[in-house]
């Protein structure tokens, strides 16, 4: 039996099984309160949208930041490139290794 068979036969007995589980009880969970409640005021849609386009970001700003970040990241990497070890103790390590 190839994996992918296995694979495919062992998400299907996964699924099997939670179709087989009791469906909970969902009517206890509604109170008198939620019954009693008023329907919510149906808005248009358009607004909403318009709204939520125009916030967000400032790309100028935004764009700025990542620059900031993007010198200060590469400044770091170049400091991270140098030697670890002085001469002196490379040669110390090659000694030791002789």
């Amino acid at each position: 039996m190839s994996r992918a068979t296995a694979q495919i036969l062992i998400t299907c007995f996964g699924l099997g099984m939670g179709a087989c589980t009791q469906f909970p009880d969902l009517d206890s969970t509604q109170t008198a309160e939620i019954d009693a409640a008023a329907y919510p005021a149906l808005v248009p849609l358009e607004p909403l949208l318009a709204q939520a386009q125009t916030t967000g970001p400032d790309p100028v700003q935004t764009q700025g930041a990542l620059d900031a970040r993007l010198s200060a990241l590469r400044a770091r990497a170049n400091g991270l490139r140098g030697t670890v070890l002085t001469n002196a103790e490379k040669e110390r390590l090659r000694a030791g290794l002789r």
